[in-house]
């Protein structure tokens, strides 16, 4: 991504970052942060950005907004810390928030961390990710602890069957936090094309799905993921269905392409300017 891509206050990156409660001024690429409640997440957060950190609430909700930057390759990240969550089905606050984030913030690349020793787990919500967006590593932390109870990951073929790179770390020690960061680059950047492991439904539901996405794109014009809405709806996805019926999905859609929206300088990063 070019390094003044987002820049410009008024291109549609920043109306949907500020939408969502976060600045990307100065920044080459914005990175999501997401995975389990003790995974390790926020040793990761913490490593990367340092100092350069700031807190404060998701735009009407009481759940903690968590955000950083750091520098790698010589260009400028915006670590976006989300709510810890075992899935995006946003039956509460906190896996609605990460939810839309990913949805609508479309960030450069989401970083899913995991925990090496509960592996099987931590992969459900790797999985619902890898259905919202193409640009995604997983950092398949804990890898000392696993080892410690006989546990070996094999990272090489986890990234091969999840189509997406799998880069086993050890965040309390910065352990290959370095080749982490490298596949975050060139996944932000386009240089590493994935190609994520999306289930698929028997001949029926795949019909219905073809059949849904024009209608959702319709109903809620520039949608980004109208496959995984459509899917939520055959799930019974009660929120997701009041958002489309409503119209509340067409509504944040278009906030989320208003040219001529602006963010506040007051939720800038501190200390990362």
């Amino acid at each position: 991504m070019a390094a003044d891509s987002h820049a410009c206050e008024t291109c549609p990156m920043h109306t949907e970052m500020a939408q969502l409660g976060a600045a990307v001024g100065g920044f080459d690429s914005v990175i999501a942060l997401a995975g389990n409640p003790n995974t390790g997440k926020s040793t990761l957060f913490n490593a990367l950005t340092g100092l350069k950190q700031h807190t404060g609430n998701w735009p009407g909700k009481t759940v903690t907004r968590a955000e950083g930057a750091f520098q790698f390759g010589g260009k400028r990240y915006k670590l976006v810390d989300l709510p810890g969550t075992y899935s995006l089905l946003s039956a509460s606050d906190d896996e609605e928030v990460a939810r839309n984030f990913l949805l609508f913030g479309r960030p450069d690349c989401t970083v899913v961390v995991v925990d090496a020793s509960a592996l099987e787990r931590n992969l459900y919500l790797v999985l619902q990710v890898l259905e919202i967006t193409d640009r995604v590593v997983v950092a398949v932390n804990l890898i000392d602890e696993a080892k410690r109870r006989g546990i070996e990951v094999d990272a090489r073929s986890l990234s091969r069957d999840l189509g997406v790179p799998a880069v086993p770390i050890v965040a309390r020690t910065s352990e290959n936090v370095m080749g982490l960061l490298q596949e975050v680059a060139n996944v932000a950047s386009g240089e590493t094309v994935t190609k994520p492991l999306r289930s698929r439904g028997t001949p029926e539901f795949e019909r219905a799905v073809t059949k849904l996405v024009p209608m959702i794109e319709a109903a809620a014009p520039g949608v980004p993921n109208a496959r995984w809405i459509a899917i939520r709806l055959l799930d019974g996805d009660a929120s997701v269905e009041e958002a489309l019926t409503t119209g509340r999905l067409a509504e944040l859609v278009a906030k989320q392409q208003a040219p001529d929206q602006r963010f506040s300088r007051k939720i800038a990063l501190q200390g990362a300017q």
